[in-house]
Order: C-alpha cells, then sequence, then structure tokens
C-alpha cells in the first residue's frame, strides 16, 4: 500500500506541487501539460506482461530508457517544450521512487 501511495501520489501530487508554484497564474492548464507525460506510460502495452507489479519501468520500457530520459532532460531547455518535458521528467522521478521501493 505504501509503494501505490508514494507511486501515485508522486505522479499526480509532484506535478500538481510544480504548477501551483512555478505557474500560479495558470497553475491548472499547465498541471493539465505535465499530466499528459503519461503518454509514456503507453509503451507498456509492449511488455508481456503488460502490468507487473514488481517490475521496475526505469530502462525496460523504450520510453523509460536512459536514452529517453536524456532526450526528456534536453526537452527542458526549448520554452515550447519545457513544461510537457517537467511532466516527463515527473513522471520518470515517479517512476523511479517505485523502483526504489521494490
Amino acid at each position: 500500500m505504501l509503494r501505490f501511495s508514494v507511486h501515485y501520489g508522486l505522479h499526480f501530487g509532484l506535478p500538481l506541487i510544480i504548477a501551483i508554484i512555478c505557474f500560479r497564474k495558470h497553475w491548472l492548464k499547465m498541471y493539465l501539460i505535465m499530466l499528459a507525460a503519461f503518454v509514456i506510460d503507453l509503451d507498456h502495452l509492449l511488455a508481456n506482461p503488460v502490468f507487473d507489479s514488481n517490475r521496475c519501468s526505469i530502462n525496460f520500457h523504450p520510453l523509460h530508457s536512459y536514452f529517453a530520459i536524456t532526450v526528456y532532460a534536453f526537452m527542458l531547455i526549448p520554452k515550447t517544450t519545457r513544461v510537457f518535458a517537467v511532466g516527463l521528467v515527473a513522471h520518470i522521478l515517479s517512476d523511479g521512487a517505485d523502483c526504489l521501493l521494490i
């Protein structure tokens, strides 16, 4: 239960905190953009089984690979991709915390 709470708490809570602190005026729009980063979980559909509670997704799924994480880090630089990239990085941090709890 702790792992579930930490994982999903970070998935939804971390982008919310970032949106409220950094984008106070447009926090809801920025929060929704960051939540759109959940699209990287589509790569879980390529795994067999699709869901394994004891599997660390970092460097297992293609969009959670170290190469992809490097791309997400570079996406933080241009202003046009920054908010979405923050969502991607927050997502990876959430998954990383989950891996530590396995």
